[in-house]
């Protein structure tokens, strides 16, 4: 099951999920991050949004280890929307056979939500197929949401014309100080690239973060971006502003 049931005849969302991936740094599987989903689909859910889970390629997803709010290290103990959501049977089908985007026709939905993880710095960042989709949503004028490391893609994803979709626009992302902590936290380098050091190396864009692990999210025009996993009912919000309900 993939679909939400639309009881309110009212917006759909499409949320995109990065497939499980393996990092090339630290060698773990690797995911989505479960409040990346969780928080904004109970934000959605409670604006009476009819709610779609999507992946690039289709198929189960898995999350990160460290955003399971039953992990062992505790890190995410506390996260209990992505607990009930793990443990509803019905929630937790929307996670398994998901369609991939090439299933997916943009002018059913108002909005898509692309979510971070620790995946799309591995399965996102070069996928052009994705890149394309998100663009398209973009200039179709959808509300275009990305969360954490999904604020990947906006480092490689190009319009119709070739230039930019952050080109003259204000976003934000994973920002370097969080990467010191969660590398300082594992006691290792965990991501293969930084997004906010990369993002300071594009012209004609404005790459701005806010307190370390504080939600923090900005639109500019039908783009909203969120800073870390904290950002994600920051992020959803700012869409249910933009849509209305």
């Amino acid at each position: 099951m993939t679909q939400a049931i639309d009881t309110h005849g009212n917006k759909r969302i499409l949320i995109i999920a990065a497939n499980p991936a393996t990092s090339p740094t630290t060698g773990w599987p690797v995911g989505f991050w479960w409040a990346e989903l969780t928080h904004p689909y109970w934000i959605f859910s409670e604006a009476g949004y009819a709610v779609d889970i999507a992946s690039p390629r289709g198929g189960d997803l898995a999350a990160d280890g460290y955003s399971d709010p039953e992990d062992a290290s505790g890190y995410s103990s506390d996260d209990i929307l992505s607990l009930g959501f793990k443990k509803s049977p019905r929630h937790a089908a929307l996670l398994a056979g998901t369609r991939p985007i090439a299933a997916v026709d943009l002018a059913d939905y108002d909005g898509i939500l692309v979510v971070g993880g620790q995946a799309p710095m591995v399965n996102m960042i070069d996928d052009a197929e994705l890149h394309a989709f998100v663009a398209r949503a973009y200039e179709a004028g959808k509300i275009v949401a990305i969360v954490c490391h999904g604020t990947c893609i906006l480092l490689r994803t190009r319009l119709a014309d070739g230039s930019l979709l952050v080109a003259g626009k204000t976003w934000t992302g994973f920002a370097d100080s969080e990467e010191d902590f969660a590398d300082g936290f594992v006691g290792r380098r965990i991501q293969p690239f930084r997004i906010e050091e990369e993002a300071k190396k594009l012209e004609g864009t404005n790459f701005i973060v806010q307190s370390r692990f504080k939600p923090f999210a900005v639109r500019d025009g039908n783009l909203i971006t969120g800073q870390q996993q904290f950002s994600g009912a920051a992020a959803a919000a700012l869409v249910v502003e933009a849509l209305g309900r």
